[in-house]
């Protein structure tokens, strides 16, 4: 087995390619896009230390036949594969940790085993604190999976959510985020896509609560009445996101590491005779990061990390 672990770098230095187009709410565009990006810069930049001839930007892009072997621009250490390579040298922030607002959102994706989420909670925050050079974050928010905030009214959406999900398998991810906050390690934890009943029914059964509900209202109309009434008497912050919960789906990742025109390359295609690395292929989670300079409010680090097993 081998852990891919993706990553975009800062996408705040990046170009026109990665930035969210109109109309891309609540998509994964930003995320993708970011990939695909950091996938050919690291191509390309490899490919120029290694004396490659080919001078056009976009040759990798247009022609599959000219980019790079996957072992010039990526790092095998052990099981994990780091898709490109992180050079950790680059990492950090430009001014001390404590004047910046560090929020990390985790999305456990579909399909990935249950009972590994707590060592996926784990290596998630490490990749970041370690792309960051920090050794805690402000805010932690978890995203499982099935939720959202759909009807024809707020009323509906609130009342359609409280089905959504799974209580017993959310109460059993919950403990190692409480262990990060025990620790210091996240200074305070937060939800993603629960309504009021979902949430009363969390609150009554953990030991460390949450203190923000991250909801989004764009196929909804505006936060439920019982659920602003639940935050407000639980003294819970409500925020707002367009993120989508199923970030990337197994095909999307197929998509991105296969030997297409915008694939990196990494996996193997019988169809066409290219070579890669084959398996079965499964998303496992994905973590955004954010770290804001306090009193700039300025967004001076954004990105994310991605990780999928593949069964060789």
């Amino acid at each position: 087995m081998t852990r891919l672990i993706l990553s975009t770098s800062n996408i705040m230095t990046g170009g026109p390619s990665i930035i969210r187009k109109p109309g891309a709410d609540r998509s994964n565009l930003e995320f993708t896009n970011s990939l695909r990006s950091n996938f050919l810069a690291a191509q390309q930049d490899y490919s120029l230390d290694s004396g490659s001839n080919d001078n056009s930007p976009d040759g990798y892009e247009e022609d599959t036949m000219t980019r790079p072997p996957a072992s010039l621009w990526t790092t095998r250490a052990g099981s994990d594969y780091y898709i490109p390579t992180i050079d950790w040298s680059m990492s950090g922030l430009s001014e001390e940790p404590s004047q910046y607002d560090i929020t990390v959102k985790l999305f456990y994706l579909p399909g990935a085993d249950i009972k590994d989420r707590a060592q996926h909670t784990k290596d998630a925050v490490e990749l970041v604190l370690k792309e960051l050079g920090v050794d805690s974050i402000d805010l932690l928010i978890v995203s499982f999976p099935g939720m959202s905030f759909e009807g024809d009214c707020e009323w509906e959406a609130d009342k359609k959510n409280s089905q959504q999900g799974n209580d017993e398998e959310e109460i059993a991810s919950w403990p190692v985020v409480e262990e990060l906050y025990d620790q210091g390690t996240v200074k305070k934890l937060g939800l993603a896509e629960f309504g009021s009943e979902k949430l009363s029914r969390f609150l009554s059964r953990v030991q460390v609560r949450p203190k923000v509900d991250q909801v989004n209202v764009k196929d909804c109309c505006n936060v439920p009445p019982p659920l602003l009434k639940l935050a407000k008497l639980e003294n819970i912050e409500l925020l707002v996101h367009n993120d989508c919960t199923n970030i990337l789906p197994s095909g999307t990742l197929r998509e991105l590491l296969g030997q297409g025109v915008r694939g990196a390359g990494v996996l193997s295609e019988s169809k066409r005779g290219l070579d890669g690395m084959k398996g079965d292929l499964t998303p496992e989670w994905v973590v955004k990061y954010t770290a804001v300079v306090r009193d700039r409010g300025v967004i001076e680090n954004k990105g994310y990390f991605a990780a999928a097993e593949l069964r060789e």
